[in-house]
């Protein structure tokens, strides 16, 4: 399952350089499925709706630092744990339980956003 930062969160910081899928963002801060990766084009969420890779999208947090789940991959195929819950100083990375994905979902999702 993708990780998620719970409101524990002391904006430290630590966890956003430490994702290799450049995942995780500063509260307020949009997103886009390209920042990061190497997507392009049309890309199909884990909710079956499709968006431009470089479309921004607003911020899941406001106040704190966020985890997009559609590009989580709990670091599978680049660490052996997440790397993000292994530096966080207050332990507030944890599975998020909304997005249940077996390491082959994961593995799947790591080759969708970073094709070689």
């Amino acid at each position: 399952m993708a990780i998620k930062i719970t409101d524990e969160c002391i904006n430290c910081g630590a966890c956003e350089p430490e994702c290799p899928n450049n995942a995780i963002y500063e509260g307020g801060v949009e997103w886009a499925m390209a920042d990061g990766t190497t997507v392009k084009g049309a890309y199909k969420l884990m909710d079956g709706t499709s968006v431009d890779a470089d479309q921004r999208n607003a911020p899941v947090s406001v106040d704190t630092y966020y985890i997009v789940p559609n590009k989580c991959t709990e670091c599978q195929g680049f660490h052996e744990e997440p790397q993000c819950a292994a530096v966080c100083p207050v332990d507030c990375c944890v599975p998020d339980e909304m997005y249940r994905e077996t390491v082959e979902e994961l593995m799947e999702k790591k080759e969708k956003l970073h094709v070689m």
